[in-house]
């Protein structure tokens, strides 16, 4: 048995290692792997898997690893805060779990939505954070999620599926009586196999639909699943008040980028019109740092939420919270980055020596982004930067 740690209040807290040694064989087809990086799980849907070939969650795992820290401890001595203020509220720390529903199909029978949202909303809220819910065609999900987020006092995040407008009216109007601080839509779950040719019928909106929804949402409107800066734009036209950089954990498009490979080219786009939120292959506090280093306001984790609840419940949420807003406190510490305004794309370097020669190469896809970045960086004055970044005019 191993020896866990007592908090404040004297009360037995798990450690992370004991969550996940619980939530082995508790889980379905889920092997509560000691790293969440979609190569046990492959292409196992039902299941926690990615679609097709299952690689595109590893490569969304993979491709912040790619991405390396610049460490700094010649500064002042400080205490890092890690609060996120966003929409109105604050919260200990910038990342939320993420939605996850169908919990009987994809992780056995030890808990269904309603059961897994009763533990997980309160938790998060508990550990200072916040939960994104899902939603089914069961009206009961629902129904259940916003009795959860209204049960902790509106700190929560109702995630509608892209359902026809009129399902999506019925359904956004029983998550307003939540009280919750903002509500999302998870637009590409228009992708999920497990959708198609249902009643009610979920697919693809226009920009015009989804302004009708933005509009009528009462609180600010989040669309997840954006993966373009095309797809950013329009969210912005739609009235959306954040977007979420996601490929849907993989799970909707087999052979898409990595999240982490198109984000800073989403965030230069949006030039802060809406506040910008990015998932896939996050899994540590030097992920969340990467993440808020290249653009990012904050972001959301889903499956080792999901593995935590199921390995220790309440218990669970915490210990993977507290691992994780201590990782980021120690990188914020080591980077010489007191708040999370500071922590800018400055901190980050390439794993490939080719690129470590200037900190922009990993984050920059075009000309435009490429400038800005390096402008912001260092002014363009590196030799390396001005021959292969900016086009003759600007050398």
């Amino acid at each position: 048995m191993l020896a866990s740690a007592r908090n404040s209040g004297g009360k037995i807290q798990m450690t992370y290692k004991e969550v996940l040694e619980s939530a082995r064989g508790q889980m379905g087809p889920c092997h509560a792997c000691p790293v969440c990086n979609g190569r046990a799980c492959g292409g196992t849907i039902p299941g926690p898997g990615a679609k097709g070939s299952g690689t595109v969650a590893i490569r969304n795992f993979d491709a912040w690893r790619g991405v390396r820290l610049n460490m700094d401890t010649i500064h002042e001595n400080f205490e890092p805060d890690t609060a996120l203020r966003i929409f109105g509220c604050t919260f200990k720390y910038p990342f939320f779990a993420g939605p996850v529903g169908a919990m009987a199909l994809h992780y056995g029978d030890k808990y269904n939505d309603l059961d897994y949202n009763n533990i997980l909303v309160p938790a998060c809220a508990a550990a200072g954070i916040a939960a994104f819910t899902g939603d089914g065609t069961n009206p009961k999900v629902m129904e259940g999620a916003t009795a959860a987020i209204a049960a902790s006092g509106g700190a929560g995040i109702p995630t509608v599926k892209p359902w026809d407008n009129a399902t999506v009216a019925q359904k956004m109007a029983m998550a307003r009586q939540s009280g919750c601080f903002a509500l999302a839509m998870d637009i590409d779950a228009a992708g999920l196999p497990f959708l198609q040719h249902l009643d009610p019928p979920a697919g693809s909106k226009t920009v015009e639909q989804l302004q009708e929804i933005a509009q009528s949402a009462g609180v600010p409107f989040i669309l997840k699943g954006i993966m373009t800066v095309s797809g950013a734009e329009k969210a912005v036209e739609a009235g959306a008040a954040g977007i979420v950089v996601s490929n849907h954990g993989g799970r909707v498009l087999d052979d898409c980028p990595a999240t982490a490979e198109v984000l800073a080219d989403i965030v230069a786009a949006v030039d802060g019109r809406a506040k910008i939120l990015v998932d896939g292959g996050i899994r540590t506090g030097n992920d969340v740092f990467k993440a808020l280093a290249l653009g990012a306001d904050g972001v959301l984790i889903a499956r080792p939420f999901v593995t935590a609840v199921y390995g220790g419940g309440a218990d669970g949420v915490a210990a993977y919270t507290e691992k994780l807003g201590s990782e980021l406190a120690d990188t914020m510490r080591l980077c010489g980055a007191p708040t999370l305004d500071a922590i800018t794309a400055i901190w980050c370097g390439s794993s490939s020596k080719r690129q470590q020669k200037t900190p922009c190469l990993p984050v920059a896809k075009t000309v435009e982004t490429w400038y800005s970045f390096c402008a912001a960086l260092c002014g363009g004055h590196c030799t390396y930067g001005r021959r292969l970044v900016f086009p003759p005019e600007r050398r």
